[in-house]
Order: C-alpha cells, then structure tokens, then sequence
C-alpha cells in the first residue's frame, strides 16, 4: 500500500473506533447499575459476548470503508457510501446513549431501526463499488437486526 492509503486506513479506523468509544462512554455506569434491573428476554447474550463481537464488527466496518474510499471520490457510489457511512456510525453511537443513559427503550427501538435501514442504504451503495466491502457488512446489518428485536424484547417486559 501507498503511505496515502495507509494514512486513509488508518484514519478510517480511527474514525470507526471514535464512534464506538463514544457509544460506549454514553452508556455511563448505567451497563452494570440501570440494566442488570431490567426484566431481560431469555435469548439475551451474556453480558461478556458484546465486547468481542463489537470489536470484530467495528473492525469489518472500517476495512470495508476503506475498501470503498479506496475507489476515489469520482463515483456517486463511494460519495454517497461514504457519507451514509459516517451516518450510520452517528446513528450507531446515539443508540447507546438513548438506550442506555437516557433510559429510553421505545425511543432507542425506533432509533436503532432507522440505523438498520441507514446501513442497508450503506450495504447497497458499497456494492456499486466492491461487493467485498459490502459484504463485510453483512454481519453487522445481522448483528443490529438481531439488537433490534432484543431492544424491542427489551420495550415489552419492561
């Protein structure tokens, strides 16, 4: 690789990273006060599973973005990925806090939807550009379908 592209690698990173680290600096204290209260539905992980299985998707993430930005900025595919890729990490951030620290279950389910579908938008338009790096997001787009229905477990029982 370039030094370019190593600089773009590792800003991507970095960025993807950033994102998590403020998704989980939102969820403050309330991870091991506020929802361990909660009435859980029986096909919730382990408390333990959600670290690992973050950082291997947070990692799929940005190599598949940078997979993308290395096709150059002349495509709409990688513009328009690129932006709703950024979005989406937004969106992914502010779960934690909603869910979380604010406590907002109903509101967090509907947030996290519109994540769900912001990155299948990303999924489809990373495909215009390299199929790998949309399939790289298959496990994350499986992964938040998968929080999705534990969040709106999680909004009936409690």
């Amino acid at each position: 690789m370039k030094t370019k592209e190593v600089l773009g690698l590792i800003s991507i990173m970095f960025i993807t990273y950033a994102a998590a680290a403020i998704g989980g600096f939102g969820m403050g204290d309330s991870v091991v006060t506020w929802y361990p209260s909660l009435n859980a539905p029986s096909f919730k992980p382990p408390n333990w599973v959600f670290g690992p299985v973050w950082s291997i998707l947070y990692t799929l993430m940005g190599i598949s973005a940078f997979m993308v930005w290395r096709k150059g900025w002349n495509t709409f595919g990688v513009k328009m990925g690129l932006i709703l890729y950024g979005i989406q990490l937004v969106l992914n951030s502010l779960w934690s806090i909603i869910f979380f620290n604010w406590h907002m279950l109903g509101f967090a389910l509907f947030e996290i939807l519109v994540l769900l579908f912001t990155i299948i938008l990303t999924y489809v338009n990373f495909k215009r550009v390299s199929n790998w790096a949309a399939y790289l997001l298959i496990p994350y787009i499986l992964w938040v379908t998968f929080a999705s229905v534990l969040n709106g477990a999680f909004w009936a029982l409690n």
